[in-house]
């Protein structure tokens, strides 16, 4: 696979942009979404976060109709692969950190650094399970490889958009709600660009020669 680039910048921009023309939806759609993911103990994020990738993607390509604030619940479409995309990486996270932090002094900081390198390599799996309808593993393993095509550059954008969509929960976690939806954002459009040339929509089939048009071709024809 080609070394994907990162335009960190550009990304950011766009992103915001996008936040900000769409500030209503995507704050009550995030509301709902946490509501739902809190109550349910987790079991529902991951069809959560995949209903807001999929306004998130929609909204970006413009696609009408526009996307409301209910289209978060058709991320129940994805909900298998999103499930176990939350719960196995989820779960072996948690094992690699508990493990990491029994580690004297240094423990805890390398249990951070794994979450975010976790994070990075699979900053794409939702968006690909979403998109292009692809399984849980098979969706991983190709955001694991176009990740680490260019992995630091990669690796600081997922960490700075976390920690911007992870500001809110200073608020109570209320807060999420207003920032989450600007991670998912600026992802959106990363994904966008990076796999740009993977989701272009297929070339219009020509329309098939009917007998009318074969004559028209051969009577068309000059002697010679």
């Amino acid at each position: 696979m080609d070394k994907a680039e990162v335009k960190i910048g550009e990304w950011f921009e766009k992103g915001f942009n996008l936040y900000k023309e769409n500030l209503g939806t995507l704050i009550l759609a995030s509301l709902i979404a946490l509501i739902l993911s809190a109550v349910t103990i987790g079991i529902l994020a991951g069809p959560m976060l995949a209903g807001m990738i999929l306004i998130t993607l929609r909204l970006f390509d413009k696609t009408e109709p526009k996307p409301q604030i209910g289209n978060v619940f058709k991320g129940f479409d994805y909900f298998l692969n999103a499930l176990l995309f939350v719960v196995v990486w989820g779960v072996a996270v948690l094992v690699a950190s508990f493990i990491l932090a029994l580690i004297p002094c240094l423990g805890q900081l390398a249990s951070l650094c794994v979450v975010y390198v976790v994070q990075a390599f699979l900053m794409f799996v939702l968006f690909l399970i979403v998109d292009k309808r692809m399984e849980f593993w098979p969706a991983s393993m190709e955001s694991f490889n176009l990740v680490k095509t260019n992995f630091w550059p990669f690796l600081g954008l997922s960490v700075v958009a976390s920690i911007i969509g992870s500001i809110g929960a200073i608020a109570c976690g209320i807060g999420m709600a207003v920032t989450a939806p600007i991670q998912v954002c600026i992802l959106t459009v990363a994904y966008r660009d990076v796999f740009s040339e993977s989701v272009k929509p297929a070339a219009a089939p020509e329309p098939p020669t009917t007998d009318s048009d074969a004559d028209k071709n051969t009577n068309t024809e000059k002697p010679e």
